[in-house]
């Protein structure tokens, strides 16, 4: 059965028209903390293998990982661990059903994007 209306229907709405919401948001974030956390994890087994190698491998690896660069990335790389652990208990809570709601789902979402600062700060000075 062929659609003689083709050109009538309306066009698929467009990223333009929409505006981002908390959950969306969110949600697109953890997906791209869990692949940073890839990252900081093959930069830690880099620095575990150069370890392994020998002291002068070691101290190229050690030196680049605690530079400020290195520590900026490591700082990163802790903060999506605990945005991405808390956006997991989050959709831990979701699959039980509760939450569902807009202010709820709201309220945990900001929860978890000042919960994840608010555990690397504290992270960063207990270390």
């Amino acid at each position: 059965m062929a659609d003689v209306n083709r050109g009538n229907r309306p066009l698929s709405p467009h990223l333009q028209i929409y505006r981002p919401q908390l959950n969306s948001i969110t949600s697109i974030l953890n997906r791209i903390t869990g692949n940073a956390l890839l990252l900081g994890a093959l930069l830690i087994v880099w620095w575990l293998i150069a370890a392994a190698t020998g002291p002068e491998y070691f101290a190229m690896a050690d030196g680049m990982l605690t530079s400020v660069l290195g520590d900026l990335v490591m700082l990163g790389s802790l903060w999506a661990l605990w945005y991405h652990a808390l956006g997991g208990i989050r959709h831990l809570i979701w699959d039980t059903g509760r939450g569902l709601d807009a202010d709820t789902a709201d309220k945990m979402g900001w929860g978890i994007i000042i919960g994840s600062v608010a555990l690397t700060f504290l992270t960063v000075i207990a270390i």
